[in-house]
């Protein structure tokens, strides 16, 4: 291994997650949209939007009513916000909008109804300036890879830690199956094996250093260099 490709391994930053779901207290709070949203009562949201509240007020954490009902993985309450004007790319005090959220949860059925209602796969969120893509290789949720690359996720976003989607599934993976599988979704679609990190170690290179064999042979059948 090269000095600059083992030196920035040991550097390397490993992002702390950051999404941050109700309490159980902060919940216990919650008035009108928000305690609805958290309880699942889709009717009683239908009747407070038709009385006139507004669709997005925000709690002590910047979520919306649709964030809590995402997190809560509540159907009928996303639905009913959505119909009722919920912006879909609201974001928290961290910047997480819905989708991420259901990414980052492995949430694939939430994740279905987000993109179905309209939410878009290609905004930027969080504070590593990423992407629910970016969020959902780094722990090696294929299915959810699958789907945000078919809702057209950005392939070659570049966060602020000058990662991809294709960089995070491998330096911040285990190499195993799960990781392998998002991999080989994000090569399938055409994302860009050249890219490299802040130090140029392309993934090809990254994936060598860890010695995750399978994910060097599908890069090399690839072509990646």
């Amino acid at each position: 291994m090269g000095w600059a490709l083992a030196g920035a391994l040991l550097l390397t930053p490993m992002p702390a997650g950051a999404q941050v779901a109700p309490s159980a207290e902060e919940a216990g709070a919650y008035r009108q949209l928000h305690a609805a949203a958290w309880r699942g009562e889709a009717a009683a949201i239908r009747q407070q939007l038709s009385a006139g509240a507004a669709a997005d007020p925000r709690d002590s954490h910047g979520r919306t009513p649709l964030h809590v009902g995402t997190f809560r993985r509540h159907h009928d309450v996303i639905r009913m916000l959505v119909e009722g004007g919920a912006d879909t790319g609201a974001l928290d005090n961290d910047r997480y909008d819905a989708v991420t959220i259901a990414a980052v949860a492995d949430d694939e059925e939430t994740l279905r109804l987000l993109l179905s209602l309209g939410a878009s796969a290609r905004l930027v969120t969080s504070r590593y300036d990423g992407t629910a893509l970016i969020a959902a290789a780094h722990l090696g949720h294929a299915g959810v890879v699958r789907q945000l690359i078919g809702a057209g996720a950005p392939l070659d976003h570049v966060n602020n830690l000058h990662w991809t989607a294709v960089i995070e599934s491998i330096v911040l993976g285990d190499g195993g199956a799960r990781h392998q599988q998002t991999l080989q979704a994000l090569i399938k679609a055409g994302a860009d094996l050249g890219i490299g990190d802040r130090a140029g170690n392309r993934p090809l290179a990254l994936a060598r250093s860890r010695n995750f064999g399978e994910m060097v042979r599908m890069l090399e059948a690839a072509g990646a260099k």
